[in-house]
């Protein structure tokens, strides 16, 4: 009970939050793409991690062999 009372209490106003943030993005980058090829949530995630070692071009090389 405790636990969701502060799970309640602090994850609900940064989700709000988060919400927020998302809709300002949206409208002030309406068009953004990313250069990081993928299908889905997922592969973007590991893609983009793997980005952070080397350049999107070589990702885009090696993530068709991973998934």
């Amino acid at each position: 009970m405790i636990f969701y009372t502060l799970n309640e209490m602090i994850m609900k106003p940064l989700q709000r939050k988060a919400d927020k943030i998302c809709e300002i993005l949206k409208k002030t980058y309406p068009d953004v793409k990313t250069q990081l090829r993928h299908d889905n949530p997922f592969e973007l995630l590991v893609a983009t991690i793997l980005s952070a070692q080397c350049t999107d071009k070589q990702v885009n090389a090696v993530t068709p062999k991973l998934f």
